[in-house]
Protein backbone atom coordinates (compact mmCIF):
# COMPACT_ATOMS: atom_id res chain seq x y z
CA UNK A 1 0.00 0.00 0.00
CA UNK A 2 1.42 3.40 -0.96
CA UNK A 3 2.12 5.99 1.72
CA UNK A 4 0.53 9.35 0.91
CA UNK A 5 1.58 12.84 1.89
CA UNK A 6 -1.01 14.91 3.82
CA UNK A 7 -1.49 16.92 0.63
CA UNK A 8 -2.29 13.85 -1.48
CA UNK A 9 -4.36 12.25 1.25
CA UNK A 10 -6.56 15.30 1.91
CA UNK A 11 -6.88 16.66 -1.62
CA UNK A 12 -6.54 13.51 -3.72
CA UNK A 13 -9.41 11.73 -5.44
CA UNK A 14 -10.85 8.85 -3.45
CA UNK A 15 -8.93 6.39 -1.29
CA UNK A 16 -7.47 3.82 -3.70
CA UNK A 17 -5.59 1.94 -0.98
CA UNK A 18 -8.55 1.58 1.38
CA UNK A 19 -9.45 -2.06 2.00
CA UNK A 20 -12.93 -3.55 2.23
CA UNK A 21 -12.41 -3.66 5.99
CA UNK A 22 -11.97 0.12 6.02
CA UNK A 23 -15.20 0.71 4.07
CA UNK A 24 -17.14 -1.68 6.29
CA UNK A 25 -15.81 -0.08 9.45
CA UNK A 26 -16.60 3.40 8.12
CA UNK A 27 -20.24 2.46 7.56
CA UNK A 28 -20.47 0.97 11.04
CA UNK A 29 -18.90 4.06 12.62
CA UNK A 30 -21.22 6.33 10.65
CA UNK A 31 -24.34 4.46 11.75
CA UNK A 32 -23.17 4.46 15.37
CA UNK A 33 -22.63 8.23 15.28
CA UNK A 34 -26.02 8.87 13.69
CA UNK A 35 -27.68 6.79 16.41
CA UNK A 36 -25.83 8.77 19.06
CA UNK A 37 -27.00 12.01 17.43
CA UNK A 38 -30.61 10.85 17.44
CA UNK A 39 -30.45 10.10 21.16
CA UNK A 40 -28.54 13.32 21.84
CA UNK A 41 -31.20 15.39 20.06
CA UNK A 42 -33.60 14.71 22.94
CA UNK A 43 -31.34 16.32 25.56
CA UNK A 44 -31.48 19.96 26.69
CA UNK A 45 -28.01 20.90 25.47
CA UNK A 46 -28.90 19.86 21.92
CA UNK A 47 -32.03 22.02 21.92
CA UNK A 48 -30.06 24.98 23.24
CA UNK A 49 -27.32 24.53 20.62
CA UNK A 50 -29.79 24.13 17.75
CA UNK A 51 -31.77 27.18 18.84
CA UNK A 52 -28.54 29.15 19.13
CA UNK A 53 -27.37 28.11 15.67
CA UNK A 54 -30.73 28.94 14.07
CA UNK A 55 -31.01 32.28 15.88
CA UNK A 56 -27.42 33.50 15.89
CA UNK A 57 -25.51 31.60 13.19
CA UNK A 58 -27.82 32.11 10.23
CA UNK A 59 -26.61 32.42 6.65
CA UNK A 60 -28.22 33.98 3.60
CA UNK A 61 -25.77 32.69 1.00
CA UNK A 62 -24.99 29.20 2.39
CA UNK A 63 -27.90 28.02 4.54
CA UNK A 64 -27.93 24.31 5.44
CA UNK A 65 -30.23 22.23 7.63
CA UNK A 66 -29.49 21.25 11.23
CA UNK A 67 -29.39 17.59 12.24
CA UNK A 68 -32.77 16.17 13.30
CA UNK A 69 -34.16 19.69 13.30
CA UNK A 70 -34.85 21.00 9.80
CA UNK A 71 -34.13 24.66 10.55
CA UNK A 72 -31.21 26.31 8.81
CA UNK A 73 -27.92 27.91 9.77
CA UNK A 74 -24.52 28.54 8.23
CA UNK A 75 -22.32 25.48 7.57
CA UNK A 76 -20.22 26.38 10.63
CA UNK A 77 -23.38 26.86 12.70
CA UNK A 78 -24.78 23.51 11.55
CA UNK A 79 -21.48 21.80 12.38
CA UNK A 80 -21.54 23.42 15.84
CA UNK A 81 -25.11 22.32 16.56
CA UNK A 82 -24.60 18.82 15.14
CA UNK A 83 -21.39 18.14 17.04
CA UNK A 84 -22.95 19.46 20.25
CA UNK A 85 -25.93 17.17 19.70
CA UNK A 86 -23.69 14.13 19.27
CA UNK A 87 -21.54 15.13 22.24
CA UNK A 88 -24.70 15.44 24.33
CA UNK A 89 -24.96 11.67 24.58
CA UNK A 90 -21.67 9.97 25.38
CA UNK A 91 -22.19 6.88 23.23
CA UNK A 92 -19.93 7.70 20.26
CA UNK A 93 -16.70 5.98 19.31
CA UNK A 94 -13.19 7.14 20.15
CA UNK A 95 -9.48 6.34 20.24
CA UNK A 96 -7.53 5.48 23.37
CA UNK A 97 -4.51 7.64 22.54
CA UNK A 98 -6.56 10.75 21.79
CA UNK A 99 -8.68 10.15 24.91
CA UNK A 100 -11.55 11.54 22.86
CA UNK A 101 -13.70 11.40 19.74
CA UNK A 102 -13.52 12.43 16.09
CA UNK A 103 -16.69 11.28 14.32
CA UNK A 104 -18.62 13.78 16.44
CA UNK A 105 -17.08 16.67 14.46
CA UNK A 106 -16.68 14.94 11.11
CA UNK A 107 -20.30 13.86 10.59
CA UNK A 108 -22.08 17.24 10.89
CA UNK A 109 -19.36 18.89 8.82
CA UNK A 110 -19.90 16.46 5.96
CA UNK A 111 -23.67 16.81 6.22
CA UNK A 112 -23.32 20.58 5.86
CA UNK A 113 -21.00 20.24 2.86
CA UNK A 114 -23.41 17.73 1.31
CA UNK A 115 -26.28 20.20 1.74
CA UNK A 116 -24.21 22.67 -0.29
CA UNK A 117 -23.91 20.12 -3.08
CA UNK A 118 -20.16 19.70 -2.66
CA UNK A 119 -20.14 15.88 -2.32
CA UNK A 120 -20.89 13.68 -5.32
CA UNK A 121 -22.46 10.56 -3.81
CA UNK A 122 -22.41 8.11 -0.93
CA UNK A 123 -18.97 6.76 -1.80
CA UNK A 124 -17.56 10.29 -1.78
CA UNK A 125 -19.18 10.89 1.62
CA UNK A 126 -17.77 7.66 3.02
CA UNK A 127 -14.27 8.37 1.72
CA UNK A 128 -14.41 11.82 3.31
CA UNK A 129 -15.60 10.28 6.56
CA UNK A 130 -12.49 8.07 6.59
CA UNK A 131 -10.24 11.03 5.77
CA UNK A 132 -11.71 12.96 8.70
CA UNK A 133 -10.96 10.10 11.09
CA UNK A 134 -7.41 9.67 9.81
CA UNK A 135 -6.54 13.39 10.07
CA UNK A 136 -8.35 13.98 13.35
CA UNK A 137 -6.98 10.93 15.15
CA UNK A 138 -3.40 11.72 14.21
CA UNK A 139 -3.82 15.37 15.18
CA UNK A 140 -5.19 14.28 18.56
CA UNK A 141 -2.30 11.91 19.24
CA UNK A 142 0.13 14.63 18.17
CA UNK A 143 -1.44 17.17 20.52
CA UNK A 144 -1.22 14.82 23.49
CA UNK A 145 2.43 14.14 22.65
CA UNK A 146 3.39 17.82 22.42
CA UNK A 147 1.15 19.61 24.96
CA UNK A 148 1.33 19.04 28.69
CA UNK A 149 -2.35 19.57 29.40
CA UNK A 150 -5.18 17.23 28.40
CA UNK A 151 -7.29 19.10 25.85
CA UNK A 152 -10.80 18.32 24.59
CA UNK A 153 -11.66 16.60 21.33
CA UNK A 154 -12.62 19.88 19.68
CA UNK A 155 -8.94 20.83 19.60
CA UNK A 156 -8.05 18.20 17.01
CA UNK A 157 -11.54 17.83 15.55
CA UNK A 158 -11.08 21.35 14.21
CA UNK A 159 -8.22 20.19 11.96
CA UNK A 160 -10.27 17.32 10.55
CA UNK A 161 -13.11 19.70 9.72
CA UNK A 162 -10.77 22.21 8.07
CA UNK A 163 -9.25 19.41 5.99
CA UNK A 164 -12.68 18.30 4.79
CA UNK A 165 -13.84 21.81 3.89
CA UNK A 166 -10.57 22.39 2.02
CA UNK A 167 -11.01 19.12 0.14
CA UNK A 168 -14.53 19.86 -1.03
CA UNK A 169 -13.95 23.52 -1.80
CA UNK A 170 -11.05 22.25 -3.93
CA UNK A 171 -8.58 24.61 -2.31
CA UNK A 172 -4.93 24.59 -3.30
CA UNK A 173 -2.49 22.96 -0.90
CA UNK A 174 -1.21 26.42 0.04
CA UNK A 175 -4.69 27.51 1.12
CA UNK A 176 -5.35 24.16 2.78
CA UNK A 177 -2.27 24.69 4.97
CA UNK A 178 -3.67 28.09 5.94
CA UNK A 179 -6.98 26.45 6.83
CA UNK A 180 -5.31 23.75 8.94
CA UNK A 181 -3.12 26.31 10.69
CA UNK A 182 -6.09 28.55 11.43
CA UNK A 183 -8.15 25.61 12.74
CA UNK A 184 -5.34 24.56 15.06
CA UNK A 185 -4.81 28.12 16.28
CA UNK A 186 -8.49 28.86 16.88
CA UNK A 187 -9.57 25.35 17.86
CA UNK A 188 -10.73 25.07 21.48
CA UNK A 189 -7.84 23.75 23.53
CA UNK A 190 -10.22 23.51 26.46
CA UNK A 191 -8.99 21.82 29.63
CA UNK A 192 -10.83 18.49 29.68
CA UNK A 193 -10.22 17.77 33.36
CA UNK A 194 -12.22 20.87 34.27
CA UNK A 195 -15.28 19.21 32.75
CA UNK A 196 -14.45 15.98 34.58
CA UNK A 197 -14.34 17.88 37.87
CA UNK A 198 -17.45 19.91 37.01
CA UNK A 199 -19.52 17.97 34.42
CA UNK A 200 -21.77 20.36 32.53
CA UNK A 201 -22.80 21.09 28.96
CA UNK A 202 -19.31 22.15 27.81
CA UNK A 203 -18.40 18.46 27.43
CA UNK A 204 -15.66 17.66 24.87
CA UNK A 205 -15.58 21.01 23.12
CA UNK A 206 -16.55 19.26 19.88
CA UNK A 207 -19.17 21.83 18.87
CA UNK A 208 -16.74 24.71 18.93
CA UNK A 209 -14.05 22.54 17.33
CA UNK A 210 -16.35 21.85 14.39
CA UNK A 211 -17.32 25.52 14.20
CA UNK A 212 -13.67 26.61 14.20
CA UNK A 213 -12.61 24.02 11.64
CA UNK A 214 -15.41 24.71 9.17
CA UNK A 215 -14.90 28.46 9.54
CA UNK A 216 -11.17 28.05 8.96
CA UNK A 217 -11.77 26.31 5.64
CA UNK A 218 -14.09 29.00 4.33
CA UNK A 219 -11.81 31.74 5.65
CA UNK A 220 -8.82 30.23 3.86
CA UNK A 221 -10.83 30.15 0.65
CA UNK A 222 -11.21 33.93 0.99
CA UNK A 223 -7.48 34.45 1.59
CA UNK A 224 -7.29 34.29 5.40
CA UNK A 225 -3.88 33.13 6.61
CA UNK A 226 -2.93 31.12 9.68
CA UNK A 227 0.18 29.97 11.50
CA UNK A 228 1.43 26.51 10.42
CA UNK A 229 -0.29 23.59 12.15
CA UNK A 230 2.47 22.30 14.40
CA UNK A 231 0.57 19.11 15.22
CA UNK A 232 0.86 18.24 11.53
CA UNK A 233 4.11 19.87 10.47
CA UNK A 234 6.31 19.64 13.57
CA UNK A 235 9.41 17.44 13.31
CA UNK A 236 8.50 15.82 16.64
CA UNK A 237 5.26 14.41 15.20
CA UNK A 238 6.43 13.58 11.66
CA UNK A 239 6.21 9.85 12.33
CA UNK A 240 2.45 10.14 12.98
CA UNK A 241 1.90 11.43 9.44
CA UNK A 242 4.31 9.11 7.65
CA UNK A 243 1.84 6.23 7.24
CA UNK A 244 -1.23 7.92 5.70
CA UNK A 245 -2.90 5.49 3.34
CA UNK A 246 -1.07 2.54 4.87
CA UNK A 247 -2.11 2.47 8.54
CA UNK A 248 -5.81 3.07 9.10
CA UNK A 249 -6.45 4.75 12.43
CA UNK A 250 -10.17 4.28 11.81
CA UNK A 251 -9.70 0.57 12.53
CA UNK A 252 -8.21 1.43 15.94
CA UNK A 253 -11.31 3.22 17.21
CA UNK A 254 -13.31 1.73 20.05
CA UNK A 255 -17.09 1.45 20.15
CA UNK A 256 -19.02 2.01 23.35
CA UNK A 257 -21.26 -0.65 24.80
CA UNK A 258 -22.79 1.94 27.14
CA UNK A 259 -23.52 5.67 26.73
CA UNK A 260 -21.14 6.88 29.45
CA UNK A 261 -17.55 8.06 29.60
CA UNK A 262 -15.15 5.37 28.43
CA UNK A 263 -13.28 5.67 31.71
CA UNK A 264 -16.30 4.36 33.65
CA UNK A 265 -16.97 1.39 31.42
CA UNK A 266 -14.37 -1.06 32.81
CA UNK A 267 -16.06 -0.67 36.21
CA UNK A 268 -19.46 -1.49 34.68
CA UNK A 269 -17.97 -4.57 33.02
CA UNK A 270 -16.42 -5.68 36.32
CA UNK A 271 -19.71 -5.59 38.26
CA UNK A 272 -21.57 -7.11 35.31
CA UNK A 273 -19.19 -10.07 35.33
CA UNK A 274 -19.69 -10.56 39.06
CA UNK A 275 -23.44 -10.44 38.77
CA UNK A 276 -23.48 -12.94 35.91
CA UNK A 277 -21.30 -15.31 37.91
CA UNK A 278 -23.10 -15.05 41.26
CA UNK A 279 -26.61 -13.82 40.53
CA UNK A 280 -26.91 -11.35 43.40
CA UNK A 281 -29.26 -8.37 43.38
CA UNK A 282 -28.48 -4.77 44.27
CA UNK A 283 -30.33 -4.95 47.60
CA UNK A 284 -28.07 -7.79 48.74
CA UNK A 285 -24.95 -5.57 48.55
CA UNK A 286 -23.45 -4.37 51.83
CA UNK A 287 -20.29 -2.82 50.34
CA UNK A 288 -18.95 -2.22 46.86
CA UNK A 289 -15.39 -1.15 46.01
CA UNK A 290 -14.23 -0.26 42.52
CA UNK A 291 -10.46 -0.42 42.02
CA UNK A 292 -9.56 1.44 38.85
CA UNK A 293 -7.24 4.06 37.31
CA UNK A 294 -6.93 7.62 38.58
CA UNK A 295 -8.90 9.28 35.78
CA UNK A 296 -11.85 6.97 36.41
CA UNK A 297 -11.65 7.72 40.13
CA UNK A 298 -11.89 11.42 39.21
CA UNK A 299 -15.36 10.71 37.79
CA UNK A 300 -16.70 10.74 41.32
CA UNK A 301 -20.12 12.39 40.95
CA UNK A 302 -22.32 9.99 42.90
CA UNK A 303 -25.48 12.10 42.76
CA UNK A 304 -25.65 13.66 39.28
CA UNK A 305 -28.20 16.40 38.67
CA UNK A 306 -28.20 16.19 34.86
CA UNK A 307 -27.59 13.69 32.05
CA UNK A 308 -24.20 15.35 31.46
CA UNK A 309 -23.12 14.66 35.04
CA UNK A 310 -24.50 11.11 34.92
CA UNK A 311 -22.42 10.34 31.82
CA UNK A 312 -19.26 11.67 33.50
CA UNK A 313 -19.58 9.52 36.59
CA UNK A 314 -18.18 6.15 37.59
CA UNK A 315 -20.38 5.25 40.59
CA UNK A 316 -23.73 6.29 39.11
CA UNK A 317 -23.70 4.12 35.95
CA UNK A 318 -22.34 1.20 37.99
CA UNK A 319 -25.24 1.59 40.40
CA UNK A 320 -27.78 2.11 37.62
CA UNK A 321 -26.64 -1.07 35.91
CA UNK A 322 -26.90 -3.09 39.12
CA UNK A 323 -30.34 -1.73 40.00
CA UNK A 324 -31.94 -1.90 36.54
CA UNK A 325 -29.94 -4.66 34.86
CA UNK A 326 -29.08 -2.50 31.84
CA UNK A 327 -27.41 0.80 31.04
CA UNK A 328 -28.98 2.88 28.30
CA UNK A 329 -30.47 6.31 27.77
CA UNK A 330 -33.28 5.75 30.29
CA UNK A 331 -30.77 4.96 33.06
CA UNK A 332 -28.93 8.26 32.61
CA UNK A 333 -31.71 10.81 32.44
CA UNK A 334 -35.21 11.64 33.63
CA UNK A 335 -36.56 9.60 36.53
CA UNK A 336 -33.37 7.56 36.87
CA UNK A 337 -31.53 10.60 38.21
CA UNK A 338 -33.91 10.59 41.19
CA UNK A 339 -34.21 6.83 41.64
CA UNK A 340 -33.70 6.26 45.36
CA UNK A 341 -32.23 2.78 44.94
CA UNK A 342 -29.72 3.93 42.31
CA UNK A 343 -28.69 6.98 44.33
CA UNK A 344 -28.31 5.04 47.58
CA UNK A 345 -26.06 2.47 45.93
CA UNK A 346 -24.13 5.10 43.97
CA UNK A 347 -23.34 7.08 47.12
CA UNK A 348 -22.14 3.95 48.90
CA UNK A 349 -19.58 2.93 46.26
CA UNK A 350 -15.92 3.42 47.15
CA UNK A 351 -13.56 4.30 44.30
CA UNK A 352 -9.93 3.27 44.81
CA UNK A 353 -6.96 4.35 42.68
CA UNK A 354 -5.05 1.24 41.65
CA UNK A 355 -1.44 2.23 40.82
CA UNK A 356 -1.03 -0.66 38.39
CA UNK A 357 -4.13 0.32 36.43
CA UNK A 358 -3.16 4.00 36.51
CA UNK A 359 0.26 3.19 35.05
CA UNK A 360 -1.39 1.51 32.05
CA UNK A 361 -3.58 4.51 31.18
CA UNK A 362 -4.35 5.83 28.51
CA UNK A 363 -3.39 2.93 26.25
CA UNK A 364 -5.31 0.56 28.54
CA UNK A 365 -8.25 1.15 30.92
CA UNK A 366 -8.87 -1.41 33.69
CA UNK A 367 -11.03 -1.93 36.75
CA UNK A 368 -11.96 -4.67 39.19
CA UNK A 369 -14.85 -4.79 41.61
CA UNK A 370 -15.04 -6.15 45.14
CA UNK A 371 -18.57 -6.79 46.43
CA UNK A 372 -19.36 -7.74 50.00
CA UNK A 373 -22.87 -9.12 50.39
CA UNK A 374 -25.03 -8.65 53.46
CA UNK A 375 -24.53 -12.31 54.31
CA UNK A 376 -20.79 -11.64 54.61
CA UNK A 377 -19.76 -13.31 51.35
CA UNK A 378 -16.95 -11.46 49.55
CA UNK A 379 -16.87 -11.50 45.73
CA UNK A 380 -13.98 -10.16 43.65
CA UNK A 381 -13.96 -9.79 39.89
CA UNK A 382 -11.05 -10.38 37.61
CA UNK A 383 -9.51 -7.20 36.13
CA UNK A 384 -11.88 -5.99 33.43
CA UNK A 385 -11.61 -3.74 30.40
CA UNK A 386 -14.34 -2.03 28.42
CA UNK A 387 -15.84 -3.95 25.53
CA UNK A 388 -15.69 -2.57 22.02
CA UNK A 389 -11.94 -2.21 21.55
CA UNK A 390 -10.33 -3.63 18.39
CA UNK A 391 -9.17 -6.61 20.46
CA UNK A 392 -12.63 -7.29 21.98
CA UNK A 393 -15.11 -5.73 19.54
CA UNK A 394 -18.85 -5.63 19.86
CA UNK A 395 -20.43 -8.21 17.58
CA UNK A 396 -22.13 -6.86 14.45
CA UNK A 397 -25.45 -7.83 16.01
CA UNK A 398 -24.69 -5.97 19.24
CA UNK A 399 -23.57 -2.86 17.34
CA UNK A 400 -26.78 -2.90 15.30
CA UNK A 401 -28.90 -3.43 18.40
CA UNK A 402 -27.17 -0.45 20.01
CA UNK A 403 -28.03 1.77 17.03
CA UNK A 404 -31.66 0.64 17.09
CA UNK A 405 -31.92 1.24 20.83
CA UNK A 406 -30.59 4.78 20.37
CA UNK A 407 -32.41 5.81 17.21
CA UNK A 408 -35.65 3.85 17.32
CA UNK A 409 -37.34 5.55 20.28
CA UNK A 410 -36.50 9.00 18.86
CA UNK A 411 -37.12 8.54 15.14
CA UNK A 412 -39.50 5.60 15.08
CA UNK A 413 -38.58 2.13 13.80
CA UNK A 414 -39.39 2.90 10.15
CA UNK A 415 -37.18 5.97 9.86
CA UNK A 416 -34.39 4.36 11.89
CA UNK A 417 -34.51 1.34 9.59
CA UNK A 418 -34.42 3.55 6.49
CA UNK A 419 -31.25 5.25 7.78
CA UNK A 420 -29.75 1.85 8.44
CA UNK A 421 -30.45 0.80 4.85
CA UNK A 422 -29.03 3.98 3.30
CA UNK A 423 -25.79 3.72 5.30
CA UNK A 424 -25.39 0.06 4.33
CA UNK A 425 -25.50 1.01 0.62
CA UNK A 426 -23.26 4.08 0.74
CA UNK A 427 -20.22 2.39 -0.73
CA UNK A 428 -22.08 1.38 -3.88
CA UNK A 429 -21.17 3.36 -7.02
CA UNK A 430 -23.18 6.54 -7.60
CA UNK A 431 -25.38 6.04 -4.53
CA UNK A 432 -27.38 9.30 -4.18
CA UNK A 433 -26.98 11.22 -0.93
CA UNK A 434 -30.31 13.03 -0.82
CA UNK A 435 -32.33 10.21 0.81
CA UNK A 436 -29.87 9.98 3.72
CA UNK A 437 -29.70 13.77 4.08
CA UNK A 438 -33.47 14.02 4.36
CA UNK A 439 -33.62 11.19 6.89
CA UNK A 440 -30.95 12.75 9.11
CA UNK A 441 -31.77 16.44 8.73
CA UNK A 442 -35.55 16.50 8.99
CA UNK A 443 -36.97 17.11 12.49
CA UNK A 444 -37.10 14.15 14.84
CA UNK A 445 -40.62 13.12 15.65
Amino acid sequence: MPVLSPKSFILGSGLPSATEEVWTRAKRALLDTIGTAAAGSTLPVSKIARNHAADHMASVAHAVRLMFDGREASPAGAAFAGATTIDAFDAHDGHVLTKGHIGVSVLPTLLALSELGLLRDGRDFLASYVIGYEIGTRAGIALHRTAAEYHTSGAWGALACAALVSRHLKLSWAKTREALGTAEYHGPRSQMMRCIAWPTMVKDGSGWGAFSGVSAGFLAADGYTGAPAVTMEGADVADLWSDLGKRWRLLEQYEKAYPVCRWAQPAVEAVAALRRAHGFTHDQIARLEVHTFANSVALNTARPDSPDAAQYSTPFPVAAFLVRGRLGAAELSGKALKDKDILALSESITLIDDPEFTAKFPAERWARAVVTLKNGKRLESAPSIARGNPENPLSPEEALEKYRDLAGPVLGPRRASAIEKEVSLMDQPNRPLQPLLDLVLKPAR
